[in-house]
Formats: structure tokens, sequence, C-alpha cells
């Protein structure tokens, strides 16, 4: 099964890109192909149209998601909704190549409110690619970090159970 696991977060020291560090490691051990897409590193172009050449890093993220039968989105709450930097990603999916594909989502806010909301902004978003949704989002505060480590035991718990739902899902609907 190949997996793709995305930190949707632009910030360069990003909680979001920890806890999807997590997911990652933790994906790896479930004898996956796992490749990790981490948007804090900067070299996804933002999209200017479908006839323009983009770099070979932006390929690389399209084409990694285009292949992997399982996405892992990692977002912030930004202004109330997802990162814009998510956004521009999916720009360049094609949703005719992505049905049946299977998603799970953590997002991460500095306090508790919002969560909902962008759950919900985020399985639209996937409903229109065709992408059927884990239903059992992980939703982390920036208590769950501390010295730039996740260190909450129940956060690394709930992220663990939404990776093994989500491949599970992933499975059952293979078969």
């Amino acid at each position: 099964m190949k997996v793709v696991v995305i930190s949707a977060s632009p910030r360069k020291n990003a909680n979001t890109q920890l806890i999807m560090k997590h997911v990652f490691e933790y994906t790896k051990s479930k004898d996956a192909d796992v490749k990790f897409i981490n948007l804090s590193e900067g070299q996804i172009e933002c999209y200017r149209g479908p006839e323009e050449e983009y770099n070979e890093a932006t390929k690389n993220a399209t084409r990694d998601i285009m292949d992997a039968d399982v996405w892992l989105i990692g977002s912030p709450i930004y202004n109330s909704f997802f990162s814009s930097a998510l956004k521009n990603l999916f720009e360049y999916v094609n949703y005719k190549k992505t049905e049946g594909k299977v998603a799970g989502m953590a997002i991460m806010a500095a306090g508790n409110i919002g969560f909902i909301d962008v759950q919900t902004l985020i399985t639209q978003l996937l409903s229109y690619f065709r992408v059927i949704t884990n239903p059992k989002a992980v939703f982390l505060t920036v208590d769950s970090i501390s010295n730039n480590v996740l260190s909450d035991e129940s956060a690394k718990e709930r992220l663990n159970e939404m990776v093994d739902g989500t491949l599970e899902m992933a499975t059952k609907l293979q078969n």
C-alpha cells in the first residue's frame, strides 16, 4: 500500500510538522510504502495554471499524492480555516484520478476552537476528489508539544489509532 503523509503548515518550525513526523514514523512501521510531503520546506510552487512548468519538488509531490492509496493529512488552523498551502498543493491534483483513495487527518490549533469546522472543510475538499475520509480525525492543541517534541502520550496514541483506522479502511476497500 502506498501512503503519503502531508504536513500542511508552511511555517519553518511548525507544530503540525512535529505531529506529522510522528505519523510518518509510525506509518513506516506498518510495512507501507510511505512518502512525506512537508510544506514547510517551501519547495512547492504557487499554482499558476495547468500550462505552466513547475519545479521538480512540485512535480514529485503531485506524483506522490496521485500514486498513493492513502493520504494522511495534518493541517493547522489559520483564521478558522485549513492551511492555504494545503489548498495550493491540491490545485495540482487531478480529481479524475483520485476516486476511491482514503484519507485520515490531524488538525492542530493554538486552543480548543474550530476543529469541527476545519475537519468539515477538509472533508469537503477531499469529497471533491472523491476521496473517502476517515471520520475519526485527531484534534490537537499546542499543549501536546513541549520543547519542539510531541510529548503528549495520549496524542501519540490517538494519532496512531487514526493511522491504523485509515489503513484498515483502505485495506477493506481494496479487497
